[in-house]
């Protein structure tokens, strides 16, 4: 089987979840397509995995209610062993990354990290990945029984529902006490959509000239037309946002319906990043900015007179 790791919060699975579905349909690796759901009082979310897989295995339980390294790694080791899996598929977000490597240890498993894409040829699995600063995109190779992947977030179209739903299957987790115990979390609330799962995605660059404008312009934008808010890591490097927002090689890939790009001159490092985005547009006044390359629509003026007009008439 492949094995994919679910990623869910707040009840619902994660947009990356269906992205590593895609992944795993479109690999070639034989085997049904396997979503392991992991947490507690999960059954909602096993529910909805089960339109996307061919099976949900539910690891539902105390053991595994908040995240932890070494328990989650046990979790997909001992679900991996027992299902005799070919793949295993974990999420390229912080917390996989994190995760993912300890898994190919105890399986003893080859690692191929930050995938972009997938092909099986026999018992090889050949995965493209960005190097150089995203100025290279390499293919490495690995072969074994079981080979654990990550794959980068946004790079995969989220995969369609199946016409009937996948079986579900509860499972016993044999899982160590996490070493460290998180006593408590605080959660940054905010009604605007998380960049992961934004359609629409308006980002600000150096261009919108200082924070005031980009809180003005690109959250103004955002807001009227309910779209997520990225930056590029110059904004984030001056301390106008948060990382979090940063889209790019060194930030958030993603690839909405539409990218909105605000005074963001278009260097590779932030177009390694949501250059998949079906369609862009930009407004720059630099005409010979490279963002304008690779947009479908492009305004060569001040985004600080167009964006007004464009957040009046969003309203209007």
């Amino acid at each position: 089987m492949i094995l994919i790791v679910a990623e869910h919060a707040g009840g619902k699975l994660a947009k990356s979840t269906l992205e590593m579905v895609s992944a795993a349909r479109g690999s070639g690796r034989e085997g049904p397509v396997t979503l392991l759901v992991l947490g507690q009082d999960v059954a909602g979310v096993a529910n909805e995995a089960a339109k996307y897989a061919d099976q949900v295995l539910v690891g539902d339980s105390a053991a595994v209610a908040q995240y932890s390294p070494e328990v989650w790694a046990a979790a997909a080791a001992q679900i991996a062993q027992e299902g005799e899996a070919s793949t295993v598929i974990i999420g390229g977000s912080r917390s996989g990354r994190e995760y993912a490597p300890r898994v190919a240890v105890k399986l003893d498993a080859p690692y191929l990290e930050d995938a972009i894409s997938l092909k099986a040829d026999g018992d090889t699995l050949s995965a493209q990945r960005y190097t150089y600063l995203a100025r290279v995109t390499e293919t490495v190779q690995a072969s074994g029984p079981v080979i654990v992947v990550t794959a980068k977030p946004g790079s995969f179209a989220p995969a369609e529902a199946l016409s009937a739903a996948g079986e579900q299957y509860d499972i016993d987790l044999e899982v160590p006490a996490p070493r460290v115990t998180i006593t408590g979390k605080t959660v940054e609330k905010t009604s605007r959509v998380a960049l992961s799962e934004a359609d629409v995605i308006v980002t600000g660059g150096r261009g919108v000239g200082n924070p005031e404008n980009f809180g003005k312009y690109v959250e103004g934008l955002a807001d009227s037309i309910g779209a997520g808010v990225g930056a590029t890591r110059a904004v984030v490097d001056a301390g106008w946002r948060p990382y979090a927002e940063q889209v790019g090689q060194t930030g958030k890939t993603v690839q909405p319906k539409a990218y909105i790009a605000l005074g963001v001159s278009g260097a590779v490092q932030h177009l390694s990043g949501m250059g998949k985005s079906k369609f862009i547009v930009a407004i720059n006044k630099d005409a010979e900015a490279p963002i304008f390359k690779v947009a479908d629509y492009g305004i060569v003026g001040d985004v600080n007179e167009i964006v007004p007009a464009l957040i009046a008439a969003s309203k209007g």
